[in-house]
């Protein structure tokens, strides 16, 4: 989801094409070699055994951006040219791919549509492989898959850094012009912003700035399509995102949520030979997703941020098979019978035996006066690299004494001025991880006020003054010029869409597991089941989980076991009536 590198040498990249006549990219201009490698004679007859043999006249299309990707191409003669191509319709020209080489994106693996177009410049031969025979030759072909993977992955963070794909059109920082930006950042997929205020000089945009108010912000789509103010789901609908389904296809299993422990889940059951979907309605990460750094993560002693572990693990569920289904929100559970069904907010029933409840938790809205007013308005639940860019060399503040807040506090102390971090203790020892309350403590742009609390919020249409109350500072409520307030207190747990299901949850919502009944056998005492039977719980959702990334993980991958174990059973009573 960026160009940083973690500790196995991987970019950091969530789902999704590449293809230098351009100058290498900047990050990675030392792995072109990597991004678009040449294979030997070898390795082309093993990539042909997974693929039909094909033709292509010079300037005919192998796949235009847009277009339902219908999986990798291997040149064998000839010669492609790969072309980029933004909604203003700027077309730069990535690189010539001759024999050896072979066309494809992340997004191949599971026919998303291509992000780039391919054109033939001469008469060309090569083989086509879909992307379920794709996903088999990287699971077949172990050292040579690792190759075409890593080619695939580097390919995104190169489209991403150039900016290709939808282009944003807004006015400076309004709340749905971030929502976007942030809804595709975490999607990974390549896009542009353009302030229209402040690039006065764009004259490509002159027949749009005349566009009413209500019209922003402007997405104008690869295929010329403008959308005029659009929710998350109008954008994923434009862009080609959202999955068909074979409705009558019943899954082993399906998630809910792609967290780390959706994600662990996804991955193993479809290693494992099971048929999985995994359902989120944003994107891949969770809650997990806002830590810029997770410093205690096994594996990765310099860190990695949760966006790119969830990147990562995302990229490994594609592979494996697994049908992801992000951006799709689940309306409600209908259990009782096998198979299960979910209902989407669309109207479509997903048939399944198994499902995990992977839904964590989200950041808790206090009671402040005044405070859905000035949400996307200075107030964020999130710190990413979009909320960092519009508070540079501003104060900020910060609520919450949790690990999410402390990694939050040390990313925005590298953008901002100064970071005023506030809880409600007498320090942060008991909430949060010792290395970071030492890096914390070594930040000399950043003050913890202890004892404090927020009573009162200020602003002309956006916010631009806090009040709190800190008895150890002032017996007097003290007043803040702040323009970003960022919320990292206590977590409700996202569960409303089981009432239909009547799953069992403690006094805070959370879902409790451990047990349950197969029919009218007896108790099958499987640790992460629900209730209901065939219905499983993990990570941050579940009643009496430890709330870190390695256990949501852990979760994750001892579920399947249980799954396979109650798939057994359930086979069984069938055969036995």
């Amino acid at each position: 989801m960026a160009a940083h590198e973690g500790e196995a040498g991987a970019p950091e990249v969530a789902p999704g094409a590449g293809g230098g006549l351009e100058a290498p990219y900047s990050t990675l201009e030392s792995r072109w070699h990597q991004m678009f490698p040449q294979l030997s004679a070898d390795d082309m007859v093993r990539v042909r055994r997974f693929g039909t043999p094909q033709s292509w006249r010079a300037g005919e299309k192998l796949f235009s951006i847009g277009q339902t990707g219908r999986g990798m191409y291997l040149v064998t003669s000839g010669c492609v040219r790969i072309v980029r191509r933004d909604g203003l319709g700027r077309e730069h020209a990535i690189t010539e791919q001759g024999p050896g080489h072979f066309l494809a994106e992340v997004g191949t693996l599971s026919g998303r549509p291509a992000l780039v177009d391919g054109v033939a410049v001469t008469d060309t031969d090569g083989y086509a492989i879909p992307p379920e025979r794709l996903r088999a030759l990287l699971v077949a072909e172990a050292e040579l898959g690792e190759r075409i993977m890593r080619a695939l992955i580097l390919r995104r963070v190169g489209l991403i850094e150039f900016g290709s794909g939808p282009v944003l059109v807004g006015h400076g920082a309004e709340p749905l012009l971030l929502s976007l930006q942030a809804f595709l950042r975490r999607n990974g997929y390549p896009h542009t912003v353009i302030d229209i205020d402040a690039d006065h000089d764009c004259s490509c945009l002159l027949e749009y700035a005349k566009a009413p108010a209500s019209d922003f912000p402007l997405v104008i789509c690869p295929d010329g399509s403008v959308l005029r103010a659009p929710d998350e789901g109008q954008l994923a609908s434009c862009l080609g995102l959202l999955p068909e389904f074979d409705p009558h296809h019943v899954y082993d299993v399906v998630v809910v949520g792609a967290g780390p422990a959706g994600l662990a889940t996804a991955v193993y059951a479809a290693s494992e030979g099971l048929s999985v979907a995994v359902f989120d309605c944003r994107s891949p990460g969770g809650q997990a997703g806002a830590s810029a750094r997770i410093e205690n993560y096994l594996g990765f002693p310099t860190g990695i941020s949760g966006q790119a572990l969830a990147g990562r693990a995302f990229v490994q569920a594609l592979k494996f098979g697994a049908h992801m289904a992000i951006p799709l929100e689940v309306k409600a559970l209908h259990c009782g019978a096998d198979p299960i069904r979910l209902e989407l907010v669309d109207g479509r029933m997903i048939p399944t035996h198994t499902v995990v409840i992977a839904t964590g938790a989200q950041y808790r809205r206090p009671g402040i006066p005044a405070l859905e007013r000035f949400e996307g308005r200075g107030i964020y639940y999130w710190a990413s690299p979009v909320e960092a860019k519009l508070c540079r060399d501003e104060p900020v503040m910060l609520v919450g004494g949790g690990n999410s807040a402390g990694q939050a506090a040390v990313y925005l102390a590298s953008n901002a001025a100064h970071v005023h971090m506030l809880v409600r203790g007498a320090g942060l020892a008991a909430t949060m991880s010792r290395y970071l309350i030492d890096r914390l403590g070594a930040l000399p742009n950043l003050t913890l006020h202890t004892h404090a609390q927020i009573t009162a919020l200020d602003g002309e249409g956006w916010l631009s003054r806090v009040r709190y109350e800190a008895p150890a500072e002032s017996p007097q409520p003290i007043e803040m010029d702040v323009r970003h307030l960022f919320l990292f207190i206590g977590a409700d747990p996202n569960t409303a869409w089981l009432r239909t299901c009547n799953a069992e949850v403690d006094d805070k919502g959370f879902v409790r597991t451990g047990g349950g009944s197969l029919g009218c056998a007896s108790a099958v005492p499987y640790p992460l089941q629900t209730s209901v039977p065939g219905v499983f719980a993990i990570g941050d959702v579940r009643s009496g989980s430890t709330k870190r990334v390695a256990a949501a993980v852990g979760e994750g991958a001892a579920v399947v076991a249980q799954i396979h174990d109650y798939l057994a059973k359930v086979q069984q009573v069938a055969v036995a009536l």
